[in-house]
This record gives structure tokens, sequence and C-alpha cells, in this order.
């Protein structure tokens, strides 16, 4: 039985069969990405309890000293101090940490607030990058999401809703 369209027909089915490749050659490593697998290191994940751990043993290392092991903060951190900046804010329910959406305190922790600011602006804050690679800086976020208590919690995820 003869091909029907002859030649044509072959090159259109070659470039059908061509362009099905590509698109599987493209989705391919969306589909499993490079980290192997995992999903990558983004967002807040408050209830992921080996990342909330992970996260703990780093905000100790790093954070800790600043904000105090219980993210209560430092004394007077509404009030400047002699130096003319603002002490380390508690991370808790009482500090403004959760009025910010999840990628406003990622880049405030990675590039710092003076980063951010600009202007000039000074704080002891450090920046993270270079210190703290992406996934332990959303680490040390989930870990101080999940201390915080539901209905805090609930409002963060309205302000990282309206943000996106």
């Amino acid at each position: 039985m003869a091909d029907r369209g002859g030649p044509a027909r072959g090159r259109f089915r070659l470039l059908i069969a061509a362009g099905v490749l590509v698109l599987v050659a493209l989705a391919v490593p969306f589909a499993v990405g490079p980290w192997r697998g995992e999903p990558p290191a983004a967002g807040l994940r408050p209830d992921a309890a080996a990342f909330v751990a992970e996260g703990a043993a780093l905000y100790a290392e790093h954070c800790a000293s600043c904000h105090g092991a219980d993210l209560g903060g430092q004394a007077n951190w509404r009030e400047r101090n002699a130096e003319g900046r603002l002490p380390a804010p508690p991370h808790d329910a009482s500090g403004h940490t959760w009025h910010h959406s999840g990628e406003q305190l990622f880049a405030l922790t990675k590039y710092g607030p003076a980063a951010l600011v600009g202007q000039g602006y000074e704080s002891d804050m450090p920046a993270y990058e270079g210190i703290l690679d992406d996934r332990e800086i959303w680490a040390v976020l989930s870990y101080i999401k999940s201390r915080w208590p539901t209905e805090i919690r609930a409002r963060h995820d309205g302000i990282d809703e309206a943000a996106r």
C-alpha cells in the first residue's frame, strides 16, 4: 500500500517527532531539577520538621547572639543606641518580623538592611550572603515562623499571599 502524501508527509512526521523530543528535553530539567528530585530551597516551610530543625541549629549559631535564643530580641529594640543604630528586634510575635513577606525577610537576611534601605543606613545586622546559602536562609526563616502562634502565622500567610 502506498504512503498517502509521499515525502512531504514523512517530513511532517519527522518534524513532529523532533518537536516532541525538543519539548521533552526542555521539560526534563524542570521536572527533576538541579536539586536531583528534591524541591528547590525556596520559600517558608514552617511545618517541615527536619527543615525547621536545621533552621533552629543555624539560628542558634548565627542569630541568637543578637536576636535572643528565645527570639526575644535586644532590650529597647525600638530606640536607637549610642551609635545611632537600632538594637536587634525580636523575631517572636511581639516584634515586627511577621509584618514582612517571606521574600522581604529573605532579602533582608541575605543582603542586609543597609542594602535594602540604602541612603547610608547603618545597622549591626550583617548580610548573610556568602555565610548562609539560600536554602539555609529559608531554613532559619522557617524556624522563626514555626515559633509564631497560629493566629500570627495565618496573618503572615495573608501577607505572603498579598505580596504575590
